[in-house]
């Protein structure tokens, strides 16, 4: 084979073209596209930069700068042909390129590897992905939150061990979920600012002898600061692990919450009734209306989980600086955004439609001496009694209510009394749920 036959990109040194299988396992374009506005973004400020610096001339950029427009308005419309033999989105630009405005499109890469590009590319993609969870988690927050407001006074039984434990109100339940997601959402805020540092300019891993000017392309690019060892920019991608890990643990709360929705939807429990759209049917029992949607945002759960560790398994062993592994990096982040963007919404849509049964959980706080705590604390406060006596005076109250099969609030005042003398009907006042 010939010369001619190998990449035009970087085969000067090279006689054969790669293997097929070589090509396959080697491009990346059909993960890697997604960051075509990046990449373009990233190669216009690049080429001003080179300009402005004199290291093109003016026209040059111009040239180069029109030519990249073009090709975004080609990929917006459906136009451009990504090719896999061009590997991924960095080249398949700049061959387009090389089409439209001939062979001044070679000077793009001046003072640039494909290193720094793709560092710099995934840096300003993950720093779009969170700002737009940060979104989506305050759309779900304010859903919560209205909910909370809505069932400010209804009361539920509050779980321990899945037991029922203390009586409190569905706005407590829900706020517990809007608490979580405050601090998911301030993970991914101090995710993207720790990112917030542009690798552009580092080369393939030392830098660069061009004049150029970092500073420029830094905040041209939206960066806080250039990162200041090059080494690190072009290999670094703690940035992906920690939004991964960012992602994983918001789909953890969801899956909490989702396992809830799942529990209070049964026939047993009855706390919830999703809406239609929210549901599924089955294929041969025509009385199910399952929770499907929630099955599902839990299921995302172990998906999310994976991604984090895939990752995580993939940088343990690298050594400075760029390694093609490297190539495996972006198809779990963007898996877990679109995941957890998904569940994000599906939780946003089932709350909003669903309707609370408040009668049923407060039926439910009532059944189950979801009081008895308060009981406690009144012995202690009102007759003075160390907690642990009082504890053990309570749950004889309520042994006794079982055997009467009863609520604390319908026992007699002399049946307590029994236990303890000096047990007044002030006592009533904490063992109703509603007081």
């Amino acid at each position: 084979m010939t010369k001619e036959n190998s990449n035009k990109m970087w085969g000067g040194r090279f006689e054969d073209k790669p293997s097929d299988i070589m090509e396959q396992i080697n491009a990346s374009i059909g993960i890697d596209k997604r960051m075509w506005r990046q990449d373009i973004r990233g190669s216009i400020a690049h080429a001003t930069m080179l300009s402005q610096q004199g290291i093109i001339s003016k026209n040059e950029a111009v040239e180069i700068v029109n030519g990249l427009n073009k090709i975004a308005e080609e990929i917006k419309s459906g136009n451009f042909e990504f090719k896999a033999s061009l590997e991924d989105i960095h080249m398949n630009i700049e061959s387009r390129l090389r089409e439209i405005i001939g062979d001044v499109a070679g000077k793009l890469h001046t003072a640039r590897s494909r290193n720094d590009q793709v560092a710099t590319d995934f840096r300003m993609w993950t720093r779009g992905a969170a700002d737009e969870l940060v979104h989506l988690i305050e759309e779900l927050q304010g859903a919560l939150e209205a909910l909370a407001q809505k069932h400010k006074s209804d009361i539920m039984p509050g779980f321990t061990h899945l037991q029922a434990a203390q009586p409190i109100t569905l706005a407590m339940h829900l706020g517990a979920y809007s608490q979580m997601l405050e601090r998911d959402k301030g993970r991914f805020i101090d995710c993207r600012a720790r990112l917030n540092e542009c690798p552009l300019g580092s080369a393939a891993l030392a830098g660069t002898p061009y004049p150029i000017d970092r500073k420029f392309t830094t905040e041209k690019l939206g960066f806080d600061r250039p990162i200041s060892n090059t080494l690190d920019a072009v290999s670094a991608r703690d940035f992906a692990n920690e939004f991964l890990f960012c992602a994983a643990q918001t789909g953890l709360h969801l899956s909490r919450l989702a396992e809830e929705i799942i529990i209070w939807a049964t026939p047993q429990f009855g706390f919830i009734q999703l809406s239609d759209a929210w549901s599924t049917g089955s294929s041969i029992m025509p009385q199910k209306k399952n929770p499907d949607a929630a099955e599902l945002v839990r299921g995302k759960c172990g998906r999310l989980n994976g991604n984090l560790i895939q990752m995580m398994t993939i940088m343990k062993g690298l050594p400075l600086a760029y390694n093609k592994d490297l190539q495996e990096d972006k198809e779990p982040v963007f898996d877990s955004f679109d995941s957890i963007s998904l569940c994000l919404q599906a939780m946003k849509g089932m709350l909003e439609s669903a309707t609370f049964h408040t009668d049923a959980m407060l039926e439910s706080a009532e059944m189950g001496y979801t009081t008895a705590t308060a009981l406690a604390d009144w012995l202690v406060m009102n007759l003075g009694l160390p907690f642990r006596d009082a504890h053990h005076v309570t749950g004889a109250i309520v042994k006794m209510a079982e055997n009467k099969g009863c609520k604390l609030d319908e026992l007699n005042l002399s049946d307590m009394q029994e236990l303890n003398p000096a047990i007044t009907d002030e006592i009533f006042a904490v063992l109703s749920v509603k007081k």
